[in-house]
């Protein structure tokens, strides 16, 4: 979630390209802050509450100045810390906020038609955006790197809390998972993999691009309204076989061999390489699994499940001699559920889910987990993994944990990550506040009468 600070690191993260139709040719430009020897422009102001339209909470020729003086300060401090931002980071968001806005205009035509820029001038524009953000979320990481809450400061936080403000924490679940994989035939790989090699060939020979065979009959929906196109992506980001021969790609004009990855078959085409970044299109096809072989598996299944009910084996170890799934296999089953901090990119791992959460995990098991009680074993049932791919499992509901005021004993990790949410304002918060009182400031005085979120801009 979006804290209480640097709040134009929010609007930047959720803003996707939006343009309002307005004449500021009769508008005269002029500065209206100076940050050091940084100035802020009327312009300045009236193209980000342009783009942030009614994100910006308050009077947004207050709140926007304040957050561009605000950015400047980090921006300085990146400078003096070395820190740095790659160009392919900054493009991979510059290219999905592009994608993104094509998608929702329908055409790069419709996109330069109403923006009144080219796509070179809506790239640059962006390219700045990103790395603004993108640089005060790494000073903002290197500010409170060492920002811990110790127990002692977890019960004292909620011993302080009044009870009715403490966090209302929605139903969780804890889930088990026995995952199959449903028989594919050798005749299906090979259907799969001679389509592939007609796409290459076509390509190869000129007579269709690889893009529009993307579109055409690629299976990652993804990047097939794309043309197959990904973004930068370093080798740790992909599936090791895909990444192996991504890499060694060198001629943007040639369809690399069918390669296989978790997701199913590939062919790539490279389209740059940008230190250890690699840009390329791909087509995905998957082999198709057959009903009578999904019959067989729920069948398998259910004799396991069977033997699980009757106590003849625990789920523990019926997952360790039977599952597919590698992820939880090694995890007596346990379901792990990532969580990302949207403004650090910190990341949480734990066993609850939400509904919400699992649901977006897989529909299917949290309409299975929805009607189980605590302990009990589903019936066989069939689901898409994180793999795109259709699976056969049975689940165990682990536990439920429903809705209740956040405790010591059932929520400490919540509350631990809410006091430390905490700590790290108070850091930023003196952070700027140092830098108000050591750096030149001066503001138009047109523009001081307002209730800054942080008072000491004006001195």
């Amino acid at each position: 979630m979006c804290g209480r600070y640097i709040s134009l690191i929010c609007l930047s993260i959720y803003s996707v390209f939006s343009f309002a139709q307005s004449n500021q040719g009769n508008v005269i430009d002029e500065v209206v802050w100076v940050i050091g020897d940084e100035a802020i422009l009327r312009s300045d102001v009236e193209k980000r509450r342009l783009e942030f339209g009614s994100s910006v909470t308050g009077n947004p020729y207050c709140v926007i100045p304040e957050q561009l003086a605000i950015q400047k300060l980090f921006l300085h401090q990146a400078a003096i810390d070395s820190i740095e931002v790659t160009d392919a980071e900054i493009n991979q968001y510059v290219d999905e906020e592009i994608n993104q806005a094509i998608l929702s205009y329908g055409s790069k035509e419709k996109l330069e038609e109403y923006s009144r820029k080219t796509m070179t001038q809506l790239r640059e524009d962006s390219y700045d955006k990103w790395r603004g953000t993108l640089t005060m979320r790494e000073v903002t990481k290197k500010l409170t790197e060492d920002v811990k809450a110790t127990p002692a400061e977890v019960r004292r936080y909620f011993k302080d809390l009044p009870e009715d403000s403490l966090p209302l924490i929605p139903t969780q679940v804890e889930v088990q998972l026995l995952v199959q994989q449903p028989r594919i035939h050798q005749e299906e790989i090979d259907r799969v993999k001679n389509t592939l090699r007609e796409y290459a060939e076509r390509v190869n020979s000129g007579s269709t691009s690889f893009a529009t065979l993307a579109r055409l009959y690629s299976e990652d929906p993804g990047s097939a309204r794309q043309g197959g196109e990904m973004p930068y992506m370093g080798r740790g980001e992909l599936d090791p076989g895909f990444a192996s021969v991504a890499f060694g790609l060198t001629d943007p004009s040639k369809v690399s061999k069918i390669t296989q990855s978790e997701f199913g078959y590939h062919i790539i085409q490279l389209i740059d390489k940008r230190g250890d970044k690699v840009k390329c299109r791909h087509i995905l096809k998957r082999p198709e699994v057959q009903q009578q072989d999904i019959d067989t598996a729920l069948v398998h299944l259910d004799s396991i499940a069977e033997q699980i009910r009757r106590e003849k084996v625990s789920f523990e170890e019926a997952v360790l001699y039977a599952s597919d799934d590698k992820d939880t296999r090694n995890n007596r089953g346990i379901l792990s559920n990532l969580k990302v901090d949207e403004q650090t990119g910190s990341q949480i791992t734990t066993t609850r889910f939400e509904m919400s959460e699992l649901s977006t995990y897989s529909p299917e098991l949290a309409r299975v987990i929805s009607t189980m009680e605590i302990g009990e074993i589903s019936k066989p049932f069939t689901m898409i993994n994180s793999k795109g791919k259709t699976v056969c499992a049975i689940a165990k509901l682990k536990n439920r944990i429903n809705s209740h005021r956040a405790s010591i004993s059932e929520d400490f990790q919540i509350l631990k990550a809410r006091v430390e949410e905490d700590k790290k304002e108070k850091v930023i918060t003196d952070w700027i506040k140092e830098k108000q009182r050591t750096t030149y400031i001066r503001i138009n005085p047109d523009w001081r009468d307002c209730e800054f979120q942080y008072p000491g801009w004006i001195k």
